[in-house]
């Protein structure tokens, strides 16, 4: 009989849980007898329900401030999480995004003889480009997802393995025709009104920060009406207060509801590609404490903060960042996108050849397949 191989899998954010839930499915159905335990989200619960450890709830944590005030907690997790693989006895860690937590354990577990499997890379292009020294020593296999990134880990002699973009497999799967738009709208008894789209993160703070400023800047488009993505990792109350007669929160419908819409304010992140992706237009946000933006100017060395222009190399989608993220700023934008046929027609264009930039699909099934050679070594 075939000795069942034990993963551990952590995941912190809900881009995160997205993709390793895909992963983790596209791994079971090549072997079945695959045993994960992991910190994740409910996504991949619904794959292995038994192995959740932590949920990502409690562990998004944004900018540099609220990862100071936060530390103790962060710590402590640390320290919980390298006690439970040691009782768990992986034959390797799958490590998912999520930096700050991951890299740390990374470095615990390679001392420790426990292999470490690495799928979507840290942002190092953006800052900390000496992380890769580390990333060198500590990581096993890694696997990356944005076209650029395999060249950028080449300066540092780094083989990495470029696998295409999990989104575009994700998105695939919901393909929207008017009938389901028409079910979308009566499933949440909206009412005849074009959809704004606002999508305002995943964590706390940041959508504290910025729903409040997105939802000003809607005020004057009465001919549409505005529904706020909820975030499977915030409950119904905490939204509660920004609801009104023009203003309604769906959750865990995030793809539903950008296939619904005319136009999207989007907080930068995972979102801005996604919403490139489902061909919407869309303008990105950008707010953060003063304290962790001036931290974050000084040490970023990228151009763009969204995934579309970064990859695409220039501005396709309008980014508005900290002082910039204002009502009228967004206002000016949204209005620009809805009635500016040829400004449109344009954003569409760069959309098909962002498209084709980042390949076909298949990243999980790429991956699967390559993992579990990998633990076979």
């Amino acid at each position: 009989m075939t000795q069942q191989k034990k993963i551990y899998v952590i995941a912190g954010e809900a881009s995160g849980d997205l993709h390793a839930s895909n992963l983790m499915q596209a791994m079971l159905d090549r072997d079945p007898n695959i045993n994960f335990r992991f910190w994740g989200g409910d996504k991949m619960k619904h794959v292995q329900s038994a192995g959740l450890v932590k949920h990502i709830r409690d562990l998004a944590f944004m900018g540099f401030w609220e990862v100071i005030t936060n530390i103790r907690k962060i710590l402590k997790n640390i320290t919980f999480c390298k006690e439970d693989i040691l009782e768990y006895a992986p034959d390797a860690i799958l490590l998912v995004d999520y930096p700050g937590f991951n890299l740390r354990i990374a470095e615990w577990a390679h001392e420790k003889g426990i292999k470490v499997i690495y799928y979507i890379s840290p942002q190092v292009w953006a800052w900390k480009q000496k992380r890769v020294h580390k990333i060198k020593k500590v990581v096993d296999k890694m696997y990356v997802i944005l076209p650029f990134e395999k060249e950028f880990y080449e300066q540092f002699d780094y083989e990495v393995d470029y696998v295409g973009h999990p989104l575009l497999d994700e998105i695939a799967k919901h393909g929207f025709n008017d009938e389901q738009r028409s079910q979308f709208y009566q499933r949440h008894d909206l009412d005849e009104r074009p959809i704004i789209a606002v999508l305002p993160g995943s964590r706390r703070q940041e959508v504290s920060k910025k729903l409040p400023i997105m939802l000003d800047a809607l005020k004057l488009f009465p001919d549409y009406q505005v529904i706020i993505a909820g975030a499977p990792s915030l409950d119904a109350e905490f939204y509660a207060p920004f609801n009104s007669e023009n203003v309604k929160m769906i959750s865990n419908e995030t793809y539903a509801l950008l296939a619904s819409s005319e136009a999207a304010v989007v907080t930068s992140g995972t979102a801005t590609l996604e919403t490139a992706l489902f061909k919407i237009p869309e303008v990105v946000c950008y707010k953060s404490s003063r304290f962790s933006y001036e931290i974050a100017k000084r040490l970023v060395k990228v151009k763009y903060i969204s995934l579309v222009n970064l990859i695409m190399d220039q501005e396709v989608v309008k980014e508005l960042i900290q002082a910039d993220c204002n009502a009228n700023a967004i206002r000016k934008e949204l209005s620009r996108l809805l009635n500016d046929d040829e400004y449109r027609a344009k954003l569409m264009f760069n959309y098909k050849e962002l498209e084709k930039i980042l390949g076909g699909g298949g990243a999980s099934d790429k991956v699967a397949q390559s993992l579990l050679r990998e633990l076979e070594k």
